[in-house]
């Protein structure tokens, strides 16, 4: 057994006793379930896992159990007393750290009835993972609105902040994603890199590929950063690899402020805010054919970027 995950696999008992309960379950743990006879979910979950009921069901709240039925998607189940049949595959993610997180509030600046323009905040997920998804962008709409069936359709860092866009059905999250692949929507961003990078006045694209991927990152201008070591980039983002922006200016040896992953180590401060922001969308909407334009206003611009707008060429319209 790992020393920082407790795993129970295909249990078919009532009880599993966990050697030193209450040290293991201050740590991850994870139990699949192959259910043997009708049972109540949370008391299932409850004696197979020795976790109270109380943190089951709040684990269940928050995105943390699955449901597999033969026949059916595999879907989080929320209900506490969902009635299991023989046969269903029930799975906690259980981490008392994750759990115990609290979401940043999002906004959502314009809604259509083909989707919503949101701003997330950094810290804040695109969408959950399999131990949750109370602190992500997408289950709060979903829990804000009940009526509207959220789809993501593109993500951000965890730690970056900045403009979203959520499909409110199927055909709409078709329709749009086709226009994230086809390049079609002008996606702009802000981000605070290390050092003062030469840029021509044509602006300078970095090209890399990234994961045997085509990447283009094109920097239009430069501004003073907060400090005489810093430098902040106007970038349009032509392509969507993971982490791209971050990647591509790590490689060019201008790494993005706060930047845990490809950033300067030595000058990474733990918990530091990623300068990294999301502040233009726009596009030809495929629902009325008029185009689209959606810029952060000040209200949510950090402000390490707030002086930034003024030196910016850019339509002059804020929501």
């Amino acid at each position: 057994m790992a020393d920082s995950v407790v795993t129970v696999n295909d249990v078919n008992i009532l009880y599993v006793i966990l050697e030193n309960k209450m040290t293991q379950n201050q740590k991850p743990l994870h139990c699949n379930i192959t259910v043997t006879a009708p049972a109540s979910a949370c008391q299932l979950l409850a004696e197979t896992s020795g976790l109270p009921k109380g943190r089951i069901k709040d684990a269940m709240i928050k995105g943390a159990v699955w449901l597999k039925r033969e026949g059916k998607k595999e879907r989080r189940l929320r209900k506490a007393k969902y009635a299991l049949q023989a046969g269903d595959f029930l799975q906690l993610f259980y981490d008392p750290q994750i759990l115990s997180q609290n979401a940043p509030e999002p906004f959502c600046i314009e809604e259509t009835a083909d989707y919503s323009i949101w701003f997330k905040p950094p810290w804040l997920l695109s969408q959950g993972s399999r131990y949750g998804d109370h602190c992500s962008l997408l289950r709060i709409a979903e829990k804000n609105n009940r009526d509207i069936n959220y789809k993501l359709i593109h993500r951000l860092d965890r730690e970056a902040s900045g403009l979203m866009i959520l499909a409110h059905h199927s055909k709409a999250a078709h329709l749009l994603s086709e226009l994230f692949q086809e390049n079609k929507i002008l996606k702009r961003y802000f981000a605070e890199v290390w050092g003062t990078p030469a840029i021509a006045n044509n602006g300078l694209k970095l090209t890399a590929a990234l994961d045997e991927k085509t990447a283009c990152t094109e920097i239009l201008s430069l501004i003073p950063g907060e400090s005489k070591e810093s430098s902040i980039l106007d970038i349009r983002l032509h392509s969507g690899r993971l982490h791209q922006i971050r990647r591509h200016l790590a490689d060019w040896g201008h790494s993005v402020l706060g930047d845990p992953e490809y950033g300067n180590k030595g000058k990474h401060k733990k918990g530091a805010e990623l300068r990294l922001c999301a502040w233009q969308l726009s596009f030809l909407s495929p629902f009325d054919k008029k185009e689209k334009y959606y810029q952060i206003s000040q209200r949510f611009l950090p402000g390490y970027f707030k002086s930034v707008l003024k030196e910016i060429k850019a339509n002059p319209k804020t929501l």
